[in-house]
């Protein structure tokens, strides 16, 4: 089984903040393949199962419904009840205040550079081999203020735009693995147009 965790804070009082892109790229992939409700919560995070066509066959979706900072014990208690192997089967999409709006960038595994929800989830995991997908939201004035606004009316597009292409990429990663997808989507911006 693969699993592709969201990452975001639970509630509508965050649902189109600047941090919950993760939660955003999962909701939009359960859309896309005909998922309905909000999946099964179950120790700390909800669940969405779904048997997609060969070759990807059984994916697990993940939305940690604890706070950001408390996102790893949710996600291993998933990954539990699954045969899901975190270095080769596990992607974790995230926000990046690090990255330009309209830029993604994926990794086989690496530190948490600064982000509490992939350090929890590291520390919870006893690893950082597992791929993550970080989308960006930009940096501008204090973080945690930053991450928790929601984007500015000239963003949205761009943002909606940003979620939509890494649900691509998430997908492109469940059919060809994270090499493929790093050599198709690490060079993106959405800000500059299609020559």
């Amino acid at each position: 089984m693969k699993v592709i965790c969201g990452l975001g804070n639970p509630g509508d009082r965050y649902r189109t903040t600047r941090h919950n892109v993760g939660f955003r790229v999962v909701d939009l992939l359960a859309d896309r393949w005909g998922l309905t409700g909000a999946g099964r919560v179950k120790e700390g995070s909800a669940r969405l199962e779904v048997q997609l066509p060969e070759p990807i066959g059984a994916v697990m979706l993940v939305k940690p419904m604890r706070f950001m900072n408390q996102s790893g014990s949710a996600l291993r208690a998933a990954l539990r009840q699954t045969d899901a192997d975190p270095a080769t089967d596990l992607l974790v999409v995230t926000d990046d205040v690090d990255l330009e709006l309209g830029r993604l960038r994926l990794r086989r595994s690496g530190s948490a550079g600064g982000h509490n929800g992939l350090r929890d989830i590291i520390a919870a995991l006893g690893t950082d081999e597992f791929s993550r997908l970080r989308v960006g939201i930009g940096r501008n004035g204090e973080t945690v203020d930053h991450v928790l606004a929601t984007f500015k009316p000239g963003e949205r597009t761009l943002a909606t735009d940003a979620v939509a292409v890494a649900a691509d990429a998430a997908e492109r990663w469940l059919r060809e693995g994270i090499e493929a997808t790093m050599n198709e989507f690490n060079g993106i911006d959405l800000r500059v147009p299609p020559a």
